[in-house]
């Protein structure tokens, strides 16, 4: 018998660094080695693909890439995985690995579940489920599953004062994980790390492996060849929504996107302050994207999560490429997207 192609998914909350760690997996990745990507996005404009994509290393060609935007696949199993995997397995030019980068919204649960479907349990399995955590938020309160810590909070963080879809999703994701990558050791001192690895490790089921790491650098040899087969361990992976919700379909009804474009900006410094005032105006969670900066040769890539918004050049802009600026706004729902267009415009020339 052929042996089954593993396949390691990437899941965690918006921003922890998910792209981060995936773009360093490849980069580090055995020469040789084939790697399909799936890549889920929540959004209209395909930002972590095409990071990805800018690597230039031959383990992530662009034609390996499959980007499932616009959704979450765990809300679209059947109309889109199921049938990306069958894609993919159907190529003459076979893969040895397959790694699947979540939307930050997504339930891993059903993509799980979706390993045992005949059509593709037969031919992949999954290495392992990988959660990527930020440490830097935890340590401030936010997505903090447990009522001790909602309660702590309560004063400084008013959308911690009841349990919110936030902490629905981050608790599912800490109960399908077979490792727990703590991302953005540096951001917090030792002490702070501790006391978020331990109310991590609260959650996790018994032999969770947890990997403290900085802007994504782990050792590939702890990422791939868990050989975990995790869809034959759903039962152990219980999801705080399907308990509670009885089991009905997931929505993001409580998550709205949206995307804009400026044709040309006053400068890299004006469009972060502009961005951060943003964010804190109008309580954006989640803020990508790239940005055509004045003079500059190189694209700006956008990554922000809450108050932190970092920036750097990714790759020289393509011949014939329209260089503008353009960017993926993430919030819970209702988003005053006027608002928010009219605050980001003032970063426009």
């Amino acid at each position: 018998m052929t042996a089954k192609i593993p396949t390691t998914v990437i899941t965690g909350f918006l921003g922890a660094g998910k792209t981060t760690l995936v773009r360093h997996m490849l980069a580090h990745a055995p020469k040789g080695k084939r790697i399909a990507l799936i890549i889920n996005e929540f959004g209209d404009l395909g930002v972590d693909k095409d990071i990805l994509a800018g690597c230039g290393d031959e383990t992530c060609r662009e034609e390996d890439m499959v980007e499932l935007s616009n959704g979450c696949i765990c809300c679209t199993v059947a109309d889109e995985f199921i049938p990306t995997m069958q894609a993919l397995l159907a190529r003459e030019d076979k893969f040895d690995h397959i790694v699947i980068e979540t939307s930050g919204l997504a339930l891993p649960q059903p993509l799980i579940r979706a390993f045992n479907w005949p059509e593709i349990k037969a031919q992949v399995t999954i290495d392992g489920v990988v959660t990527v955590a930020d440490a830097a938020a935890l340590s401030e309160g936010r997505f903090a599953s447990d009522e001790a810590a909602v309660d702590a909070q309560r004063r400084q963080d008013e959308m911690l004062d009841h349990e919110t879809p936030l902490g629905e999703l981050f608790e599912d994701q800490l109960s399908a994980a077979d490792m727990v990558i703590i991302n953005k050791t540096d951001l917090v001192d030792a002490a702070t790390l501790e006391k978020v690895e331990q109310n991590i490790r609260a959650e996790l089921r018994p032999g969770v492996g947890i990997v403290r790491a900085a802007n994504g650098h782990v050792d590939i040899a702890a990422l791939l060849g868990l050989g975990m087969s995790s869809e034959d361990d759903i039962a152990n992976r219980p999801s705080h929504h399907e308990l509670e919700h009885g089991g009905e379909t997931h929505e993001h009804d409580d998550f709205d996107s949206f995307s804009l474009t400026l044709d040309s900006i006053r400068g890299k410094d004006h469009l972060l302050a502009t961005i951060e005032e943003a964010i804190r105006s109008h309580d954006v969670l989640r803020l990508k994207g790239f940005a055509a900066v004045p003079g500059a040769a190189a694209r700006l890539a956008i990554q922000a999560v809450g108050p932190r918004v970092t920036a750097y050049f990714d790759r020289p802009w393509k011949p014939g490429e329209a260089k503008v600026t353009s960017l993926v706004v993430i919030g819970e729902s209702p988003l005053d997207r006027a608002a928010i267009t009219q605050s980001l415009r003032q970063a426009a020339a």
